[in-house]
């Protein structure tokens, strides 16, 4: 019982040090914890509510676009665990790109979509693009990621 109650304690404070610590980006569309109603931040972060994800696809190779060019990915998984899944927030590693993430939580056995949304103006060349998506999972932050040339 001691161990579950400092490894909440534990986690609580990574996810408040890694929000305070993070650069905020106007056009970024992520919630973080403050913006979740109190129960779905306490699912999130309670490892008693901890499922699984699967990843139907979490690499996306998109070719070639013209710069200016707005392009949409969408990222789908799966929630292959008992307990309802909360996607608490996606960060990206640009701002050339924005993420939005379900509102609600995903129910076992169903299917979620994390969209996005790469800006090509001004990226010409090769461009790998990264989504750090948080979720109340055993393995709480997964990486997706998209491949995209942008040419004039």
């Amino acid at each position: 019982m001691m161990k579950a109650g400092i490894s909440i304690f534990v986690v609580f404070v990574a996810v408040a040090f890694f929000l305070m610590t993070r650069k905020p980006s106007s056009d970024l569309k992520a919630a973080t914890m403050s913006e979740l109603n109190g129960q779905t931040a306490i699912a999130a972060l309670d490892a008693n509510n901890f499922t699984e994800i699967e990843w139907l696809d979490s690499v996306k190779h998109i070719g070639q676009v013209k710069s200016g060019e707005k392009v949409e990915i969408s990222y789908r998984f799966k929630n292959v665990g008992n307990k309802q899944l909360v996607v608490s927030n996606v960060i990206v590693s640009c701002g050339c790109t924005v993420a939005e993430k379900p509102e609600k939580p995903i129910a076992p056995g169903e299917e979620g979509v994390i969209k996005a949304e790469f800006n090509s103006t001004g990226r010409i060349g090769s461009n790998h693009k990264t989504i750090s998506v948080h979720t109340n999972t055993t393995k709480p932050i997964s990486s997706l990621s998209f491949d995209v040339e942008v040419v004039e």
